[in-house]
């Protein structure tokens, strides 16, 4: 009899930890469900937002010289942040036939707090990306340099750029000033001929959660204060 009811108990016993630990299990699926239930509700608030006002809402800039990195590490990295619910700007996904462009860049620029520059070879030689960068700098948002296949030292304005009677003393100090920030601002450097494409766009996309986390508690703080 004695043994009967060590068996009964050690039977009760083991039945609740499997109960126990099927709760648990049960309990980290609904958790991860929910994050993902969030995810998909902040894009349907992007969507819905979109489809009400006419232009969508954008928390990130991507500013890219296209010949190099549209196909690649700026594609990417706007699916990837897509993926995880936060809405870029990238001109060919992000732009309609008709939109005026200068309009619509100066509108993505203005509306994100954070903005990913991709310097490459040939983005010098881009008055879009050298305009698109002044207007973030002079924007003061947060800058993620991204230094694809070039070194921050190779940030110079071209010779033939500034000899051209093209552009205004003014713009050219802009950009000068523009390409100076950049250059002084730490970010992710990138070999295409050693380099990890995955690593790249992973090490980008954190940086682009951290900075907009940050950007968010700053502004947070700045309406407790402004309602003192």
């Amino acid at each position: 009899m004695a043994s009967t009811g060590y068996s009964s108990r050690r039977s009760s016993a083991m039945v609740s930890r499997l109960s126990a630990s099927a709760e648990a299990a049960a309990q980290a699926i609904e958790g991860r469900t929910r994050q993902q239930q969030a995810v998909v509700a902040r894009r349907v608030e992007y969507y819905d937002e979109e489809s009400v006002a006419g232009e969508a809402r954008y928390d990130v800039f991507i500013n890219h010289r296209g010949v190099d990195t549209k196909r690649t590490v700026a594609r990417l990295l706007y699916e990837r942040l897509a993926r995880d619910g936060v809405h870029g700007f990238l001109d060919n996904m992000s732009m309609r036939p008709g939109d005026r462009l200068e309009d619509r860049i100066s509108a993505g620029i203005r509306e994100c707090s954070v903005a990913v520059a991709i310097f490459s070879p040939s983005y010098c030689d881009s008055e879009y990306c050298l305009r698109e960068l002044a207007m973030i700098v002079e924007s003061r948002k947060a800058i993620i340099p991204i230094f694809y296949n070039i070194k921050p030292s190779d940030l110079i304005l071209p010779q033939a750029l500034a000899d051209s009677d093209v552009y205004l003393t003014r713009d050219l100090e802009r950009f000068r000033f523009a390409l100076r920030e950049a250059k002084n601002t730490v970010g992710i450097t990138y070999d295409s001929a050693t380099g990890d494409m995955a690593e790249l766009v992973s090490a980008a996309a954190e940086a682009v959660f951290y900075n907009i986390e940050k950007m968010e508690k700053v502004q947070r703080r700045e309406m407790i204060v402004s309602r003192l």
